[in-house]
C-alpha cells in the first residue's frame, strides 16, 4: 500500500462515528452504561406486555417498547430508561410508563437511603399512546413527579436523539429534567408538526417543510434558546460523554421548571404572528430585566 493510499485509509477511519440515532433502545442503554455492567430489569423474556393493545387487534411487544437497566456511570451505580421508537412510535401506555415510573421510584428510594444512582431518560416518543388514553396520562403524570422528587438528590439527565423526537406529556417530563443533550436530529415540543397542521391548518405550520420544522424546533435551535443544555453529534462517543459531563455538573441552582416567572417574561415578549427560528432566539437571548 502506498503512503498516499495509507493516508487515506486513515482518515476515512478517522471520521466513521458510530450512529447513537441507529441503535435500537437496549442498545443505546447498553452504550450509556460503562463497558461490562449493563443488566436489564422486566426486559422481554419477564413478557410484561400491555393487556389492552390485543383488545384493539396490535400485537404486543413484550416489553411493552420500554428499556430498564441497571449498571453504573463513571464507575457509579446509574439506571438508564430507554424508550423504543420502533414500538408505536415510542408511544407511553400503562406497562412502559411504570416501568419508567418505577426505576425512578427505586431510585429515589435509594437516593434517601444515601445510595445516589445516576438517573438517565432516553426520550423517544410522540407522547401518550392513544389506546391506552387516560392509563398513559397518569403513568406520565407518575414519571413527571418522580423526575421532581428524584432529581432534589441528583442530576436526572435527558437525552433526545432521535428523529422521532420527544412530545406530548413526555416533552414535559423531558422540560424537568436537570439537563437535557440532544443532537440536531433530534426535536422537542409540546405538539408534533403534524398534530399542529391537523389541527390549525397548513397556514400555521407545513408539516412537510422539514427544513423549517427543525429550525423551529430541532435540536440545534432548542440548544440555542436555552431549553437544551448540551447539542452533541450523532456518535455514541459524543452522546456518552455529554451525559458524564451533565452529572460532574451536579444538581443545578434552578432547574428551568423553577424559572417560571423568567419564562412567563419572555413568553410575553413573542409576537405570535411572528413566530420564527431568529425572533425566538433573540427573545430567549434577552438578558434578564433590571
Amino acid at each position: 500500500m502506498s503512503g498516499r493510499d495509507t493516508v487515506g485509509t486513515v482518515h476515512a477511519a478517522s471520521i466513521i462515528r458510530d450512529s447513537f440515532i441507529e441503535l435500537p433502545a437496549r442498545e443505546r442503554a447498553r452504550t450509556l452504561l460503562d463497558a461490562g455492567t449493563f443488566r436489564e430489569l422486566l426486559g422481554p423474556f419477564d413478557r410484561l406486555e400491555s393487556p389492552w393493545l390485543p383488545l384493539q387487534g396490535i400485537v404486543c411487544q413484550a416489553d411493552d417498547g420500554a428499556v430498564i437497566a441497571r449498571g453504573t456511570i463513571d464507575g457509579e451505580p446509574a439506571v438508564v430508561a430507554a424508550i423504543e421508537s420502533a414500538f408505536q412510535g415510542g408511544s407511553i401506555g400503562e406497562v412502559s410508563g411504570s416501568k419508567i415510573a418505577a426505576a425512578l421510584e427505586l431510585a429515589l428510594r435509594d437516593c434517601e437511603r444515601g445510595k445516589p444512582v445516576r438517573p438517565v431518560i432516553v426520550f423517544e416518543t410522540g407522547g401518550v399512546r392513544l389506546q391506552e388514553a387516560n392509563l398513559g396520562l397518569a403513568v406520565i403524570a407518575e414519571i413527571q413527579a418522580a423526575i421532581v422528587a428524584l432529581r432534589r438528590h441528583v442530576p436526572v439527565v435527558g437525552v433526545i436523539a432521535g428523529m422521532v423526537g420527544c412530545f406530548g406529556g413526555m416533552s414535559l417530563a423531558a422540560a424537568l429534567c436537570s439537563y437535557l443533550v440532544a443532537t440536531r436530529q433530534g426535536r422537542l415540543g409540546m405538539n408534533g408538526p403534524e398534530v399542529i397542521e391537523q389541527e390549525a391548518g397548513i397556514d400555521e405550520l407545513d408539516a412537510s417543510d422539514r427544513r423549517y420544522v427543525w429550525q423551529l424546533i430541532g435540536g440545534e435551535q432548542r440548544a440555542a434558546t436555552g431549553l437544551v443544555d448540551m447539542l452533541a453529534d450523532d456518535d455514541t462517543n459524543a452522546i456518552r460523554s455529554a451525559v458524564r459531563e451533565a452529572f460532574a455538573r451536579g444538581v443545578p441552582a434552578q432547574h428551568r421548571s423553577e424559572a417560571v416567572d423568567r419564562y412567563l417574561a419572555r413568553l410575553a415578549q413573542i409576537d405570535p404572528a411572528n413566530v420564527a427560528p431568529e425572533s425566538m432566539r433573540a427573545v430567549f437571548h434577552a438578558k434578564e430585566q433590571a
